[in-house]
């Protein structure tokens, strides 16, 4: 890592120091992430405050899950509990928890939606609102919740969930803990139940699998957050390595669709940055460009950041913006030359490999299956 050895300027000094300031007039929030229901996040999170609350920490529940069970009913008991609010069901009664304003406010299940006439539509509101002022939040909060995460669980449970919590306000958290149970586990409590057969066992199972990635990558994803907001608060700035970033180079005649659908699918599994550029060539036929602009559609429907590159060598266009965002992977389409000349001139792809300068370069021939 090369820090930034540049004096800051005032302006820079008062943005650090506001920061800080915001940072510490601000409680603190701890997230525990389930990946599934029943890996026995409640637990963690109760057992916690009981911990918390045994070291001396003023602690308070605000919240609990309706029926709870395994061992939570026990440590709650031994806990300070803020009823909800009059009529309001299971709402968090914000304004009893601020005029008490504890150390520390355990809520369960953090994806609710209150009742109308709230102050605040959704309970993660009711957080922000005791955050601010100064009271430090520890909650729940399975991954089928999270809103931008939604669809993806849906496609491997075929199940939908209406309430929500904004992917952006997970990030916030000062810390989040991902409650990893081994899929196995959950499997065998439902059969315990009664409620999943043998044969759905398996496809259960795999369905589990695929929704723990997805919390590990989140849950990674938070810890990286955590440390940008660290360095911008102590004026560091550094240069690191981070995860896979990928550039896709398009033309009319690359298999764009698949080298576009390969490279989304590493940089969700890597948590990594999508990139598609295409070199502006002059003079393209009618059918060329119409391909081409269903390339740069199919681009930002797979949510890349899509650029368009000019200059008249195009590999130096396309290296030196590689260079520029800190490329880890090319995609590149390549078509079989033949010809004499071809043996004694580099073509752009053979090009591309030799001035990468260490980035991994795949190749994708064109009219290559999309498979």
């Amino acid at each position: 890592m090369i820090p930034d050895t540049r004096r800051p300027s005032p302006e820079e000094l008062l943005e650090r120091v506001e920061a800080e300031e915001r940072h510490q007039a601000r409680g603190s929030l701890k997230i525990f992430l389930g990946y599934a229901g029943g890996v026995g996040k409640s637990v963690r999170m109760f057992d916690e405050g009981r911990r918390r609350k045994k070291r001396g920490e003023d602690i308070v529940v605000a919240a609990t899950q309706s029926g709870p069970s395994g061992g939570v009913p026990e440590l709650v008991r031994d806990l300070e509990v803020i009823p909800p609010r009059p009529g309001s069901g299971q709402a968090i009664d914000v304004a009893t928890v601020l005029r008490r304003h504890p150390q520390v406010c355990l809520i369960d299940g953090l994806a609710y939606r209150n009742p109308p006439g709230s102050k605040n539509p959704q309970r993660w509101q009711d957080v922000e609102e005791l955050l601010a002022a100064g009271v430090s939040v520890v909650s729940s909060i399975n991954l089928q919740y999270i809103q931008e995460r939604q669809a993806q669980v849906e496609a491997i449970r075929g199940k939908a969930v209406h309430d929500s919590v904004p992917e952006a306000f997970i990030r916030t958290a000062d810390e989040i803990e991902l409650v990893d149970a081994p899929p196995e586990y959950c499997v065998n409590r439902e059969q315990a139940n009664e409620e999943v057969s043998a044969s759905d066992a398996a496809r259960l199972q795999h369905q589990l699998s695929g929704l723990r990635e997805i919390a590990l990558v989140l849950a990674a994803d938070v810890v990286d957050h955590q440390l940008e907001e660290y360095l911008h608060r102590h004026g560091i700035a550094q240069m690191y390595g981070t995860h896979e970033r990928i550039l896709v180079c398009v033309t009319p005649r690359s298999n764009a669709s698949l080298m576009i659908r390969r490279g989304r699918r590493q940089t969700d599994r890597f948590h990594g940055e999508l990139y598609v550029v295409y070199v502006e060539q002059e003079d393209l036929k009618a059918q060329d460009q119409e391909i081409l602009y269903q390339n740069l559609e199919c681009a930002k429907e797979a949510r890349a950041q899509v650029e368009i590159l000019r200059g008249e060598d195009p590999i130096h266009s396309i290296l030196e913006f590689a260079s520029r965002h800190g490329i880890t992977q090319i995609f590149a389409g390549h078509s079989e030359r033949s010809g004499f000349m071809s043996r004694w001139k580099a073509n752009p792809v053979e090009r591309l490999i030799l001035e990468s300068d260490g980035i991994d370069v795949r190749i994708f021939p064109h009219g290559e299956s999309p498979a």
